[in-house]
């Protein structure tokens, strides 16, 4: 009984075309999007990109491939539907500062907390579900939770990753 309830499972296909077509107007899954700001400390920035994670539970990630330039760890945020086809976003990530001497890097001192940036993101996803165009308000805060310099706003692109 458990090897026909087994075989049986591996003979059905992998998803109805109504599963497929409500994935494709939903956020869960991997992303890739170039991000252009337009204002802030990240204008002068013309490579940026974001890799998102979305998760069906309402929780997301997010790295840049400038997260080595100063290190700084991925950001970790939430999700939700706002309407079809639209999302919003909300992720922060820790900033560290540079050491001031050589020797607080190499005696462990490295790059110490200086605060946090919170992202506020609004996504459309295109009609066929394999790309998007975003909004993004970043602001900058310092390790009090006190507003500091250098938010701005952007747009971003982005492609879905399928195989």
């Amino acid at each position: 009984m458990l090897v026909a309830g087994l075989l049986g499972a591996g003979c059905r296909p992998e998803s109805s075309v109504g599963d497929r077509q409500t994935a494709a107007h939903d956020l869960v899954g991997q992303w890739r999007a170039k991000v252009q700001f337009r204002s802030g400390a990240f204008t002068a920035i013309r490579d940026l990109e974001f890799a998102y994670v979305y998760n069906s539970g309402g929780t997301m990630m997010e790295s840049s491939n400038y997260d080595a330039a100063p290190p700084v760890p991925p950001a970790y945020g939430i999700w939700r539907k706002t309407g079809p086809n639209q999302f919003e976003t909300k992720y922060e990530f820790y900033v560290t500062k540079a050491p001031a001497r050589l020797e607080d890097l190499t005696g462990g001192g490295g790059w110490l907390p200086a605060g946090r940036g919170v992202f506020l993101e609004r996504i459309t996803i295109s009609d066929d579900g394999d790309s998007f165009a975003s909004t993004i308000r970043y602001q900058a805060l310092d390790q009090a939770g006190r507003a500091a310099e250098g938010g701005g706003e952007a747009e971003g692109r982005g492609v879905r990753l399928r195989f």
